[in-house]
């Protein structure tokens, strides 16, 4: 285990932005995190999962700890479920095709997002009609001060959408080290309620699908609208969709009869913010290296060697005029550091 100083995380963040560490460390064990963490009590920490949700605006000033912890593993089960532990430095879409390999249910809708397992319970990461709250059991995290182990249940999380205790109450105070989901071994509950995922299914005459084929839907939706960071820079979604109050939804709605919504509950709506960025005339635009996605709007991304501060630049460009245009405040995704 070596802390190694000045390391470029080029290739640790999605987006391909150029940032040094200051210091730089890759952890595999527990014992390592638990040394590293001691041993640097006063050493400024930065943690590092698999860099999908973040952009770099600058150089980290501080010891970046990378979590490589890896292994998976069936905890128990019995006729109906299964509890699976994950390591928090396995590759996400790695780790959801191994469980529909074992035909274990509950993660398919959640198929190619990128990142790591450690990262997903902090944003509650969700796709097409799930999100991990879904089939979250618990994790365990390492206090970062004291190197002590809590172990988190679903409800010690206070899940919302993209919101976690992670990014509130716990924040840069633990450092997730595993996660534990309970899923189904048999009659699992298919979502195939979005309209993309049936005409995925319809187009290859699939009317019983399983969970490979729904994987397989959600994958072929996603390559066809966001691009694989290894080829063009991204964080995947970059802006969460807005939710309004249906009292403020109604005059906006007047004023633009073709906006889409979703009814979320008997208060609130759920306006896509792809729609409103496209109809803001942003989709497909470039600015320098840095730019929109021309297959969705809620994609921004690096053509080569845009900084991150030109890619913070055009989503606050963006998010001015989607105001200016609907009275709609969209929020980023992305943690911006």
């Amino acid at each position: 285990m070596t802390i190694i100083p000045n390391f470029s995380l080029k290739k640790h963040n999605t987006f391909g932005i150029e940032a040094k560490a200051k210091q730089f460390v890759a952890v595999h064990s527990l014992f390592d995190l638990k040394t590293i963490l001691g041993e640097n009590p006063i050493e400024k920490k930065f943690i590092l999962g698999g860099g999908s949700n973040m952009l770099l605006t600058q150089d980290i000033d501080a010891l970046v700890i990378h979590i490589d912890l890896k292994g998976k593993k069936i905890i128990k089960e019995d006729n109906d479920f299964v509890w699976v532990e994950s390591q928090a430095g396995e590759n996400w879409h790695e780790f959801v095709l191994w469980t529909i390999n074992q035909d274990f249910g509950g993660l398919e809708n959640m198929s190619l997002i990128p990142g790591n397992v450690g990262t997903t319970p902090v944003q509650n990461i969700g796709a097409y009609g799930t999100e991990i709250k879904d089939t979250f059991v618990s994790c365990e995290a390492m206090n970062i001060n004291t190197q002590e182990m809590r172990t988190f249940t679903n409800s010690e999380c206070h899940f919302g959408y993209r919101e976690s205790v992670f990014k509130h109450e716990a924040k840069d105070q633990f450092i997730i080290t595993s996660v534990v989901f309970k899923l189904t071994k048999k009659d699992h509950k298919i979502n195939i309620s979005y309209g993309d995922i049936q005409s995925q299914l319809a187009n290859k005459s699939i009317e019983n699908p399983s969970l490979i084929d729904v994987s397989n839907a959600v994958i072929a939706i996603r390559q066809s609208k966001l691009p694989d960071p290894k080829e063009l820079g991204n964080s995947g979604s970059f802006f969460k969709n807005p939710i309004v109050s249906k009292l403020e939804f109604e005059p906006i709605h007047k004023k633009f009869p073709e906006m889409k919504f979703y009814e979320i509950s008997e208060t609130e709506v759920k306006v896509p913010a792809g729609w409103l960025i496209e109809q803001a005339g942003f989709k497909g635009k470039r600015f320098g290296d840095a730019g929109i996605h021309k297959n969705q709007a809620l994609v921004l991304v690096n053509y080569g060697n845009a900084t991150g501060q030109e890619i913070l630049n055009v989503s606050k460009d963006i998010q001015k005029t989607v105001f200016e245009m609907f009275g709609i405040p969209i929020e980023a995704e992305v943690n911006v550091i």
